[in-house]
């Protein structure tokens, strides 16, 4: 919670932070998905656990997630970004074999409950390297601070594992006009390492409500995970999305 609530201020304090240290252009937007979870691998500590999948050894069903999210353009060319998002999983089911999780054994054929959250806080930066009446595109890069947590239990026990961490990602938008009013939109934030990857992609059609609010809806996947000798995990989340932006 205390980790939650210390992204919260990071990200508000970046947004009072834009808004009253530079005159430019500001918008705040929210977005909702409805989720479909793919795969998701545990084993956890990464070398001595148990490899679990939390959709398919246990069951998930869709479920919804949020975001917020702000970005400000200033000297014309230069975008600041910030984002807060948010995304819970539960799932079920009953275990063919013991599973050791975090020093936790969940004997086989017990009933085993999880909890996954992903929330990811980013302040970020692009360059608009096109900024034209009919085409935009800014490249750059962006810091994710992770709020990460697994927790499985059953009736006798329960562990959980929690991380919290800093990621840089490379991160890139798009959007092309094709009629008055109406743009489609692309954005990645996303980096590979030998120990890891993380990315974030969303393809969406844009419309113009009026000279202040704009509405979209589109496609979301967030896939990403580690492997070490504290953890392995790797997951796939493919979203339904919707959202409104504001241009303050």
């Amino acid at each position: 919670m205390l980790h939650r609530e210390a992204g919260l201020v990071v990200v508000c304090g970046l947004f009072a932070f834009a808004s009253v240290a530079w005159a430019g252009s500001h918008t705040l937007g929210v977005e909702a998905g409805w989720v479909f979870p793919g795969y998701n691998d545990v084993r956890i500590p990464g070398d001595t656990g148990t490899k679990v999948s939390l959709t398919e050894d246990l069951s998930s069903n869709p479920f919804p997630a949020w975001r917020m999210r702000y970005s400000g353009v200033f000297s014309g060319r230069h975008e600041v970004t910030a984002l807060a998002a948010f995304l819970t999983m539960e799932s079920d089911g009953v275990v063919g074999e013991d599973v050791v999780f975090d020093d936790t054994v969940f004997a086989a054929g017990s009933r085993v409950e999880s909890t996954f959250r992903f929330n990811s806080y980013r302040a970020g930066y692009r360059y608009l390297l096109c900024d034209s009446q009919r085409f935009r595109l800014g490249a750059g890069g962006c810091v994710k601070v992770r709020d990460a947590a697994i927790e499985l239990r059953d009736a006798a026990s329960s562990s959980e594992k929690t991380d919290l961490g800093f990621v840089p990602l490379l991160s890139l938008s798009a959007a092309w006009v094709v009629r008055p009013g109406i743009r489609l939109l692309a954005e990645l934030d996303g980096l590979a390492a030998p120990q890891g990857r993380a990315e974030d992609l969303l393809l969406a059609v844009e419309a113009q409500i009026n000279d202040m609010v704009s509405a979209y809806a589109g496609y979301r996947l967030l896939e990403g995970g580690a492997d070490n000798d504290e953890v392995y995990t790797f997951s796939l989340f493919q979203y339904a999305v919707a959202g409104v932006s504001v241009r303050l």
